[in-house]
């Protein structure tokens, strides 16, 4: 698929050019903080897993900050973050080390391709934020998790709210500071986003090469699940962003989800 090899370049030219000191001090949280890196609503949640003994698996775990926190903070037996991302895994691999955590790996590889040699192997997989926005079918890509996971095993997904796609954000030309309630865009849009003007968060604003990433509602999501053997037990919706802007929060938009997912057996 061309837009992931497109979207693997982009990542890893932005983890090049990313902001001086990004990532470096993350050890330090993971050293002194229970699920760091989650905000209180998934704190909450992960609380209510029994995490001990399990294996966990994070697709498009980036620097695997937070899959090294879970796997620490719940006693797991072990974890595997999976990113197409070479060189962003290679902090993942120091940050584990200066956080003296060995019971994590980190695999390079397209996550649609993942090995067979991973199947049946999870008692939980999960997707943090921005995570399925890079998949253009949510089916296929939660065939392969379902395929991961063992049976009774949870899928765990803390994202954006669907809703979030139909909202301008600052510094869009649709974007209308005083009039926050009037939708953008339509909420049943399927024409991908091309960017070419880096990733933010690590990198700022530069020339890059493109990102391609795909709009998704709220029933691709769930109907993708069951079309996968797993059952939606949990789906929580709140009124504050996860990542982009906080302009929304509580103005009354369903802003972000963590749904939970169990496999059938």
């Amino acid at each position: 698929m061309s837009y992931i090899k497109s979207n693997k370049e982009a990542w890893e030219e932005a983890f090049d050019k990313r902001l001086s000191g990004w990532g470096d001090d993350h050890y330090k949280c993971l050293k002194s903080e229970k699920f760091a890196f989650f905000n209180d609503d998934m704190k909450a949640e992960l609380e209510n897993i029994d995490l001990k003994g399990k294996s966990i698996a994070q697709f498009c775990c980036n620097n695997g900050r937070e899959l090294l926190s879970l796997v620490k903070s719940g006693a797991a037996k072990g974890g595997v973050g999976f990113d197409i991302a070479e060189n962003i895994l290679e902090q993942a691999k120091e940050m584990a080390e200066k956080a003296d955590i060995s019971n994590c790996i980190f695999v390079n590889c397209n996550i649609l391709e993942i090995s067979e040699n991973y199947h049946e192997q999870f008692d939980l997989i999960f997707f943090t934020i921005g995570a399925i926005t890079w998949f253009e079918d949510l089916t296929v890509l939660f065939e392969k998790a379902s395929k991961c996971l063992k049976p009774g095993g949870l899928l765990l997904i803390n994202d954006f709210h669907p809703l979030v796609n139909m909202l301008s954000a600052p510094g869009e030309k649709a974007h209308n500071p005083n009039d926050l309630y009037r939708v953008a865009y339509s909420y049943f849009s399927k024409d991908p986003f091309v960017e070419n003007n880096g990733m933010g968060y690590i990198s700022g604003e530069y020339e890059s090469k493109t990102f391609i990433s795909f709009v998704h509602t709220l029933s691709d999501i769930v109907n993708g699940l069951s079309l996968n053997a797993i059952k939606t037990t949990k789906l929580n919706e709140y009124d504050y962003d996860v990542g982009i802007t906080d302009v929304y929060d509580g103005k009354g938009f369903p802003l972000s989800i963590i749904l939970i997912g169990e496999k059938m057996a």
